[in-house]
């Protein structure tokens, strides 16, 4: 009997562990040293066919500060742990790290990002979503500059009208861009503001705001809205993973008006945090299928959807969320689907 049980838990584990083997590539390394300009997700495809399958195998070593991190000079290797396929990190030179009541050793070097850094700019650049117009119908808006410039740019003061908290000193420039209607259900998802840039405010005197620019994208207009900036910190270092739902969604437009789309341009979806999306959601994209004439049967036929690529979610909204695009086979446009990885 002890031998029955016995071999049927052997079994049991080997069933685990080869469910759990395809999640690691081909002829992927046994180790890995970090280099300086590595990402995350780099370093997840160099071990894993589904680099957003990373929170899954990753072990966190407490014997190292802020172990959810990696820097150049660390060493990732793949281990088994209680029988389960783990990656773990060394920290220090070669990968070593010296296990002691000591002071741990923190690098001087920057925590590597999950996407190059030059990309991470287009999320500063991504606007937000407005879900009620009157939102922004009631905000300040841009009467003009000194001297009665119509359009200015960082390193200049312009001027607006309206009401604000006098506490508040910062604000964002924004300027209405596409409301968005759901395609499918016909429902109202909200408004893209784009961020044109940001303000301090010096003065106020009644409903006239003096704002100096201190950052500006793009020219500041008339007419231009004042929003109170949010809240929302920029991280490079989240761990991109697969949403708990099943999300079945649309890219419905891109915050920069181009029509196709490429690695590492910014998305705006139809699905969001009631959805069960949050930052670092990975999901596929699928290129939607032509349709095309059938000369033999005359009928107009749908070819069925090709995948294009993956996109991450970095901020979440409740009905939209704004998204990167991490790998991209072809190009992608509008109506494209995005679905679970």
């Amino acid at each position: 009997m002890r031998k029955t049980l016995v071999g049927l838990l052997l079994l049991s584990l080997s069933f685990w562990v080869q469910a759990q083997e395809p999640v690691f590539k081909d002829g992927h390394p046994q180790t890995y040293q970090v280099v300086k300009g590595d990402t995350l997700w780099d370093i997840s495809g160099r071990f894993l066919s589904q680099p957003w399958k990373w929170p899954e195998v990753w072990h966190a070593n407490p014997q190292i500060s802020n172990p959810h991190l990696i820097y150049p000079g660390d060493m990732i290797s793949l281990v088994y742990i209680d029988g389960q396929p783990r990656l773990t990190v060394g920290r220090g030179q070669g990968g070593t790290i010296k296990l002691s009541p000591a002071v741990r050793y923190t690098p001087i070097a920057e925590a590597i990002p999950t996407i190059p850094l030059e990309a991470i700019d287009a999320f500063l650049n991504a606007g937000r979503i407005i879900d009620d117009a009157s939102v922004l119908e009631g905000a300040p808006y841009i009467l003009g500059g000194e001297a009665g410039s119509v359009v200015v740019g960082a390193g200049s003061r312009v001027y607006a009208r309206g009401q604000i908290d006098p506490a508040i000193r910062a604000m964002g420039i924004f300027r209405r861009g596409q409301a968005y209607v759901d395609p499918v259900t016909g429902e109202f998802l909200g408004i893209h503001a784009q961020e044109i840039g940001n303000g301090d405010v010096v003065d106020i005197q009644k409903d006239i705001i003096s704002l100096d620019v201190t950052r500006s994208n793009q020219e500041v207009r008339v007419n231009d809205r004042l929003l109170q900036t949010e809240e929302r910190p920029i991280t490079s270092t989240f761990f991109p993973s697969e949403p708990a739902s099943k999300i079945d969604g649309l890219i419905v437009g891109v915050p920069n008006g181009v029509t196709q789309i490429g690695l590492y341009d910014v998305v705006i979806l139809n699905k969001g945090a009631r959805e069960g999306l949050e930052q670092g959601s990975v999901l596929s994209i699928f290129k939607a299928g032509e349709v095309v004439r059938d000369r033999i049967q005359n009928e107009r036929v749908q070819l069925p959807d090709e995948h294009a690529g993956m996109v991450m979610v970095f901020r979440a909204y409740d009905k939209m969320s704004y998204g990167i695009v991490l790998d991209a086979s072809r190009q992608m446009s509008i109506m494209d689907r995005v679905r679970n990885p």
